[in-house]
């Protein structure tokens, strides 16, 4: 997939993940009627605009684990429902948690969860794809976060996830955001099969000095 028909799919999913949230919250005058909402907009157009300057691609490169590519559907299928079930809780006050601090705490958790997420594409280049390959050229990174986590992308991931449900003082939300647990563990595991095979005992040296998401944790 070319870069530009990329950018086009990303900017379609996120009009699209946006018009569930508006929609499940009640339409645009209740969406932005909450300030943590707005801010949660801009968080998101923010991270898009990123998106623009990054090279992160959807490549099977040159050696492709293509077993694992249905967690791209469980991704994409979690993502649809924490869309619109959150805000439709929120507006029918179904489990809700908190109050506007809580919205706050969320808009904070999705910025700081959306940037984890960012920052290893700006750092790895050509090599970040969204598949789980061997790129061209590809090299071992371990400096930077990486000298301390394995994946902080997928770290971001799963903050970004609990942000967006606790924007919404959604505890749907939080079980939902909780189901990429599951699959975040089996694309990481598909991931260090494929390095493992492809740099060998250089791997193994820097998994045994490192975490995958949590040092101490996980």
């Amino acid at each position: 997939m070319s870069r530009l028909r990329l950018l086009f799919v990303e900017l379609v999913a996120v009009a699209a993940y946006l018009g569930l949230a508006i929609w499940g919250e009640g339409g645009f005058a209740r969406f932005f009627s909450h300030a943590p909402l707005v801010a949660l907009v801009v968080v998101g157009a923010v991270l898009m605009v990123a998106s623009f300057f990054t090279q992160g691609n959807i490549s099977p490169g040159v050696r492709e684990d293509r077993s694992n590519r249905w967690v791209i559907t469980a991704f994409s299928l979690i993502a649809l429902l924490s869309a619109y079930f959150p805000p439709f809780a929120d507006r029918n006050e179904i489990w809700i948690i908190g109050g506007e601090g809580m919205r706050w705490t969320g808009v904070a958790l999705s910025a700081l969860g959306g940037a984890l997420r960012m920052w290893p594409v700006f750092v790895l280049g050509r090599r970040f794809s969204g598949l789980v390959a061997i790129q061209p050229g590809h090299e071992l990174v371990t400096g930077g976060i990486y000298r301390y986590i394995r994946h902080p992308s997928y770290l971001g991931l799963l903050v970004n996830a609990l942000g967006w449900a606790l924007a919404f003082r959604s505890g749907v939300g939080i079980v939902l955001a909780a189901l990429n647990l599951p699959v975040v563990v089996a694309r990481i595991g598909a991931e260090e099969r494929l390095l493992a095979s492809e740099f060998g005992a250089q791997y193994a040296a820097y998994r045994a000095r490192t975490a995958r998401l949590i040092p101490g944790v996980y």
